[in-house]
């Protein structure tokens, strides 16, 4: 007869405490866990409840980044200093910029009564054209001229001549080959051709030799000096070969072109000698 081993009373009472934790074990586990003993089973439910916790807790900081962030975006004084740390000072301002954000959500008095900068205007005012432009006269009195010379302004290497007429009667001609530019009107101050009629303006027009651009024989570009008409805004306008050119303007002339100023009956055809 086989002889039947006894326990010992220290193996009874271990069986005893792990039956008794067990039943104390939540009814989750898996019957791997359940198999196993409780001091490895606790332990590794202590750590996915701390896992998940920092799952939490992560996620809620992304939250609460996430809405600083929008309204950072929606205040516009939050914004602008984010744009100007941006530009001068790199990610460390930008992220100082939103750490600002964070503690503060609404901006200060300062920021609202700032002034914006103002950045320095170098685009001509005009009054240093006009001193340049004012013809001062012996009797203390001084006239500002409608007309600049352009950059292209060439004195003609060419014979230009205007010939006068009145109907049939000839008033002899003028030569305007000696200089690059030729103001026409009533006040003999400052204008080199003088115009008599009292329909004609006191700076009526300007005859103006600009060098251009021009294609030989052969399609190659050159350079040469031509003619051009220009009106200063005249009251009753110029015409070239009876038509009225638009004023502020520059027109070619070319041989044999006729002018009339105003309502004048005087007529300046343009020659070109050889």
């Amino acid at each position: 007869m086989p002889r039947s081993r006894s326990r010992s009373p220290r193996s009874s009472r271990s069986n005893q405490r792990y039956s008794e934790d067990r039943s104390r074990a939540p009814k989750e586990y898996s019957q791997r866990d359940r198999r196993r003993s409780p001091h490895e089973s606790y332990p590794r439910e202590r750590r996915r409840s701390r896992s998940r916790e920092r799952y939490d807790r992560s996620r809620r900081d992304d939250e609460d980044r996430e809405l600083s962030a929008r309204r950072h975006r929606e205040d516009p004084v939050r914004r602008e200093k984010d744009d100007d740390a941006a530009r001068h000072g790199g990610r460390d301002s930008r992220q100082r910029s939103l750490s600002e954000a964070r503690g503060s959500r609404s901006p200060s008095v300062s920021d609202l009564t700032k002034k914006p900068n103002l950045e320095p205007n170098f685009k001509p005012s005009g009054l240093l054209v006009a001193a340049t432009n004012t013809v001062k006269h012996g009797d203390g009195s001084s006239t500002l001229l409608k007309y600049n010379e352009p950059p292209e302004a060439r004195k003609p290497t060419q014979d230009w001549r205007l010939f006068v007429f009145k109907g049939s009667e000839d008033l002899g001609s003028l030569h305007i080959s000696q200089q690059s530019a030729y103001l026409l009107g009533r006040d003999r101050l400052v204008v080199e051709i003088p115009l008599e009629h009292p329909s004609c303006s006191k700076q009526h027009a300007a005859i103006q030799f600009r060098s251009v651009t021009r294609k030989d024989d052969y399609g190659n570009p050159k350079s040469v000096v031509k003619p051009f008409i220009i009106d200063l805004e005249s009251t009753n306008g110029t015409h070239v070969n009876g038509e009225e050119i638009p004023s502020s303007r520059y027109f070619e002339l070319k041989h044999k072109d006729v002018l009339k100023f105003g309502l004048s009956e005087r007529e300046y055809v343009v020659i070109a000698s050889e």
